[in-house]
């Protein structure tokens, strides 16, 4: 009877033991899940050109960077590297679009390059004929009331025209005899006939050909001034060059 009442002391110990570790192990927690990996870094793109505006026919440097990407491209270049530059030279003004694709997804960048038309070239100068020449450098001579001589200070004009003609020997010329208002028109008539012949004689008598002038006379008939007085008189009293074309 003892023996049997220590067994079942033994069977209530052990099973006391057995609840007790059963209880312990129930009070562990588990270990948690390891974290997810991070998602992958997003792609990053940038795009300059410089200088931001040029004329047609000139260049700009276009410059990229990106990171994070695998695949980048930029329209109407193609496919380029991650990061670089590249020379570029439209013909009208063109936005640069760069797309940049990676694990993390997709960036773009644009970058706009104005292109202007250059000015147009400056006229061609005038020709300058020979007819301007004459007429930007020959000066009449002017005279004294009924006179046909050359004053002496009209020397000068005399000197500087035979200068010209000197150098443009293939130029023709008039020497037309002019007079003021005062005294008759057949008068007049031979009076400006006299100041044209001595304005001729004066250049033939320093080398002219004769034969590259013509003298007429108009009297008082063609007035460079209509005022009747002595400021007016003097600009008709002259003999007047005229380009023979």
């Amino acid at each position: 009877m003892k023996h049997k009442s220590m067994k079942w002391m033994f069977l209530a110990l052990s099973l006391a033991a057995l609840l007790a570790v059963g209880a312990c192990k129930k009070k562990v927690a588990p270990p948690p899940p390891p974290p997810p990996p991070p998602p992958p870094a997003a792609p990053t793109a940038s795009i300059s050109v410089s200088p931001s505006s040029i004329q047609a026919g000139q260049s700009a440097s276009l410059t990229w960077q990106t990171t994070n990407a695998t695949d980048v491209s930029i329209d109407g270049i193609g496919a380029v590297q991650a990061n670089g530059s590249q020379n570029v030279s439209p013909n009208d003004s063109t936005t640069y679009h760069l797309v940049a694709k990676g694990a993390g997804g997709t960036q773009e960048a644009t970058a706009r390059l104005t292109v202007t038309q250059p000015p147009p070239p400056p006229p061609p100068p005038p020709t300058v004929t020979d007819e301007d020449l004459f007429n930007q450098n020959i000066k009449d001579v002017y005279f004294d009331y009924d006179k046909s001589d050359i004053r002496a200070d009209q020397q000068g004009s005399v000197q500087a025209d035979l200068e010209f003609l000197g150098q443009h020997a293939n130029i023709n010329f008039t020497v037309e005899g002019h007079c003021d208002e005062r005294g008759s028109t057949e008068y007049n008539l031979a009076l400006g006939d006299k100041r044209a012949s001595a304005v001729k004689n004066a250049l033939t008598a320093a080398g002219i050909n004769a034969s590259r002038i013509k003298t007429i006379s108009y009297g008082k008939e063609k007035p460079f001034c209509t005022e009747s007085n002595e400021a007016c008189w003097q600009q008709n009293r002259r003999g007047h060059f005229v380009y023979q074309k």
